[in-house]
């Protein structure tokens, strides 16, 4: 099989690239400098160094020809940080170069698609009643990115979406999303404990994505498929207990607070926003209504795409010991691009 990946050197891109490639596959990707010092990209991969926006459709009708299955593994999320309007963001960077790209795909021939998307989207059809992407732009744009690859879905070009949810683990000289939660928390240090809503969430380890990412490439079946991603489930409370042993707070008190409470919390948030003129793609004060769900998902579905076993305590730990060295600026990381 070949393939041709957007984002093959990323923490998630890289390590479908590794299954892809020891199950026999011919992996090509298109990405941007610099690498990640250190990172354990494969040899094997090619690699352009090119803007997939810069590249005229002939040049990228060239470089698909020959092509089996494309996969975009890039893309950004709701913690990035834009300016108003935050849509035209969530737009450039994932949805509208799939508008472009799939057209080119199916008149070249490839017959399958694999697009990272989100588990916010499977919540927002879960939990119609809560009118999330209402409130919440990002919701919204992971919807319509659904939207846009059920309409080139046919029974020559099969499109899957994995909705993917909470992600751990490193990549070597790339700065963890994870900083923003030691951020978020840090502040509550000084407190005898730590006050968090009592939901939860689905989670599972970069490893394991690229499993899945693997498992849907190969995967035979016609038409669209959006498919709710997750190996493990866990409460806050759980999670925390690992962030807190990772930071040397092994044992710390939380005390679990109701979403009133928390949205409280919330107009700090939102004031820097507003002064530092950043249009979040979350509502601040919808947002503890969502983490006080238990936002779970079966790992039926990752079984039947071949994701295996793995250790997602060690996969936070790790992500939560980069991400403080990272907030402590005591190693210098690559950030996270859209494009």
């Amino acid at each position: 099989m070949n393939v041709f990946m957007v984002g093959g050197t990323g923490l998630l891109g890289c390590e479908a690239a590794k299954v892809l490639i020891a199950r026999g596959h011919k992996v090509t990707t298109v990405a941007l400098p610099p690498l990640p010092e250190g990172a354990p990209i494969p040899e094997e991969m090619e690699i352009l160094f090119q803007n997939i926006n810069d590249i005229s459709d002939e040049e990228l009708a060239k470089l698909l020809e020959g092509k089996d299955v494309f996969i975009y593994a890039a893309g950004v999320d709701e913690r990035v940080e834009f300016p108003a309007p935050v849509m035209d963001y969530y737009n450039k960077f994932n949805i509208a170069p799939l508008k472009r790209i799939f057209p080119i795909c199916k008149k070249v021939g490839i017959k399958r698609a694999v697009v990272l998307g989100s588990y916010f989207a499977y919540l927002s059809k879960l939990r119609p009643d809560m009118k999330l992407p209402e409130r919440n732009p990002y919701f919204k744009s992971r919807l319509m990115q659904e939207e846009v690859c059920e309409s080139f879905a046919d029974d020559n070009f099969s499109v899957a979406v994995l909705e993917l949810p909470y992600i751990f683990g490193t990549q070597p000289g790339r700065k963890p999303v994870w900083t923003i939660l030691i951020e978020q928390i840090a502040f509550m240090d000084k407190w005898p404990f730590t006050m968090y809503p009592k939901g939860g969430t689905a989670m599972l380890t970069c490893r394991q994505v690229g499993q899945a990412i693997a498992g849907a490439a190969e995967r035979q079946k016609s038409g669209f498929e959006a498919i709710p991603i997750s190996m493990y489930n866990m409460k806050w409370n759980d999670f925390l207990a690992i962030v807190y042993k990772a930071r040397g707070m092994a044992g710390r008190k939380i005390v679990n607070v109701p979403p009133w409470m928390m949205r409280f919390g919330m107009i700090k948030p939102d004031l820097d926003y507003k002064k530092r003129k950043i249009d979040s793609g979350m509502d601040v004060y919808n947002l503890p209504d969502i983490m006080d769900l238990d936002l779970f998902i079966n790992d039926a579905y990752c079984r039947a795409l071949g994701v295996e076993d793995d250790d997602i305590d060690a996969a936070i730990e790790d992500s939560i010991k980069i991400s403080v060295a990272s907030y402590n600026g005591t190693v210098k990381l690559l950030e996270m691009k859209g494009e």
